[in-house]
Parts: C-alpha cells; sequence; structure tokens
C-alpha cells in the first residue's frame, strides 16, 4: 500500500526549483510528486519531467483536485492568499513562501481557514528552521528579557539586481528566471526589499518576542537605480507593550553577503537584553540578574539553508505538527508590521494600527 504524501507545488518559480522541490525530491522515498503548476507552459513541461510529477497544469485548481496531502504555494505574493486558502480547503497542509500574504487582512484569513479546516499553515521563513535562530528561540524561551523596551533589526541582502531589473537573485535556479512582474510590480509583490527579504527579518524578530505586536511605523524607502520598487528602507516601529525599535534593509552588491547574509536582531528588555546575529553566528542573552547564555556555534551556523520549511511541511505531514516553527499566526503578525510599513511610506506619515 502507497503511503507516502501526496504533494502539489502552485508556482514552481526561480525559487521552488532552487529550494523547495529538490529537498523534496531527497525525501522521495516518502513524497509522491503528484502536481505542479506554473504559467509558462515551456518551463512547466521541464520541471514536470526534472522532478516526475504525475499531472502539470497552468491552472491551480487542477492540481488541488487530485486529493493533496501537502501544497507548497511559491506563486508570486498577491496570489498567495487564494492559492493557500483554496489548498487549505482542499485538506491539504500548506507551506507558504514568505510574505505570507500582502495585507495583514489576507494573512490572518488564512490562518483562519487552517484553523476552520484542521490544516497546518507553514510560512517559509527559512532561518526559523535552522539550529541557530531555533538554539536563539530556546533561550528567549528559558531566560526572557522581560518586557521588550527597545529592538533593532537589520538586514541586508543580494537583491539589487533582482529589484531593480537588471538580474536574477544569485540563488535561485538561474534556469527559472521569474517574470519582473513577480518582485518589482507592487500589485503582485507587495513592494519591494520589506516585502522581499524583511519578511524574513521580522519573522526571526517577531519569533523571539512572542508576546508583541508591531502597533506602529514610519517609514522611509529609497528607489535607486530607477526601480519601481524600493530597494532600501528605514522605519521606526512602535509594540504592542510599548517598547520602540528600528526596522532596516538594504540590497546590497553580489558576493558581499557570500550566502550569509547580514541579518542581526538586538534587543532590550526590562530584566536583561539578547543580541541574535546569523552572520557573526553569535546568540546572546544576559539577563540583569547576571545570568548569562553564549550559544556555541559552528563558523558556518548563519550560512542559509533553504531546506527547512520543505523537510517542515514533509514532518508535519506524518504528523508532527511540533516541525512548523514559523506558523501561520508568525506570518500574519509579520504581514500586519509590513502593512504599516508600506502604508507610512506612502504618506509620510506614522501610521498605527
Amino acid at each position: 500500500m502507497n503511503n507516502k504524501l501526496r504533494l502539489g507545488v502552485i508556482g514552481a518559480g526561480s525559487w521552488a526549483v532552487a529550494a523547495h522541490l529538490p529537498t523534496l525530491a531527497a525525501r522521495k522515498e516518502e513524497v509522491d510528486f503528484v502536481g505542479v503548476c506554473r504559467p509558462d507552459e515551456e518551463a512547466l513541461s521541464r520541471i514536470q519531467q526534472q522532478f516526475g510529477f504525475a499531472v502539470a497544469s497552468t491552472d491551480y485548481r487542477d492540481i488541488l483536485a487530485h486529493d493533496l496531502d501537502i501544497v507548497v504555494v511559491a506563486s508570486p505574493s498577491g496570489f498567495h492568499h487564494e492559492h493557500a486558502t483554496a489548498a487549505l480547503s482542499s485538506g491539504a497542509h500548506v507551506l507558504v513562501e514568505k510574505p505570507v500574504a500582502i495585507s495583514g487582512a489576507d494573512a490572518w484569513d488564512m490562518v483562519e481557514v487552517a484553523e476552520k479546516n484542521s490544516r497546518q499553515l507553514l510560512v517559509s521563513f527559512g532561518w526559523n528552521y535552522m539550529e541557530i535562530v531555533r538554539e536563539a528561540v530556546r533561550a528567549s524561551e528559558e531566560f526572557g528579557i522581560g518586557a521588550l523596551e527597545h529592538m533593532t533589526v537589520h538586514m541586508s541582502s543580494a537583491t539589487r539586481e533582482l529589484l531593480s531589473n537588471t538580474g536574477a537573485y544569485p540563488d535561485a535556479d538561474q534556469d527559472t528566471i521569474p517574470e519582473p512582474a513577480t518582485w518589482t510590480d507592487p500589485a503582485r509583490s507587495g513592494g519591494g526589499y520589506g516585502q522581499a527579504q524583511l519578511s524574513h527579518a521580522m519573522g526571526l524578530a517577531l519569533a523571539l518576542v512572542p508576546e508583541e505586536e508591531v502597533t506602529g511605523a514610519f517609514a522611509l524607502m529609497s528607489r535607486p537605480l530607477g526601480a519601481t520598487v524600493e530597494l532600501h528602507d528605514a522605519i521606526s516601529l512602535s509594540f504592542s507593550g510599548g517598547g520602540i525599535g528600528t526596522l532596516s534593509g538594504g540590497s546590497n552588491h553580489v558576493g558581499a553577503s557570500a550566502n550569509k547574509h547580514e541579518l542581526e536582531v538586538r534587543a532590550i528588555g526590562s530584566e536583561g537584553q539578547f543580541i541574535v546575529d546569523v552572520h557573526r553566528e553569535l546568540v546572546w542573552f544576559y539577563r540583569a540578574d547576571g545570568k548569562e547564555f553564549m550559544a556555541e556555534l559552528p563558523p558556518s551556523a548563519g550560512s542559509y539553508d533553504p531546506s527547512g520549511p520543505s523537510n517542515a511541511l514533509v514532518d508535519v505531514g506524518r504528523g508532527n505538527v511540533a516541525a512548523n516553527v514559523a506558523d501561520g499566526l508568525l506570518g500574519a503578525r509579520t504581514a500586519d508590521c509590513l502593512e504599516l510599513c508600506y502604508r507610512s511610506a506612502e504618506t509620510g506619515k506614522m501610521v498605527v494600527k
């Protein structure tokens, strides 16, 4: 009897082909590659043959008709809500690429649909599945820093070419180049660097302070190189517990990050402080009562591993719900934050939730 998990992929673009599909292919003893969807028929046929999908279609509804257990939604961000809610309603556990949705309302609706159908919604915040961040989350739960008073979040990564339509993201599949609109048409992408990468950064930061929500933002966004979406962001934030913070990010040059990316979160609370720096492999917690924790991490601990989300999807499909360490709730909290940021940049004013 075949007890493999039946897999569907909606949006087999450059990142799905580079990250999700190879990871899932490595678990083919557990996963049956049932259906794949993307709009370009030529690339669709190539991907179907490369990974052995039984069915390929340009219409995602054709894929969902095949009684799937797990679904990867890696379509452009503007379609995530439609595709993910349909997949959840069909009875599948769903891994959705970040950002989970362009609007907070859509993200929270996805959470509600997942709960209604007793399915798991996972978000592809890749760092959250890596041991360096899981160690930081465990330290936060054990030590804590009290009420959040101040937080700084910074990230930079090689997205200049991608977001200015002059090249592709270097870690993506170079044979499956996305349409420029996927990343640079705000109707599809929701914005530039904030949606493409600061969604990662806030997914990490908010996982470390699970009791907090972002309640206000004042954002400056910059579009050099004639870009139609922003390449750089500088944002002031307010949090639900009364704390304040900053969120910044920039599109650096190819090769500058060596696949580690600059990603750092620092926080000061009423009882202590912490630093989580994936570029420098640093997880440090200090409490005012003298307790201190420094994680022992290898030099490669911060190098980005894209396999975590897809592996977690298989594990969840097998019944290990605890494998979902970046769930829809975290995705929705992040979507709320980014929506405030973009509304502020558009209006030039502080925007409060």
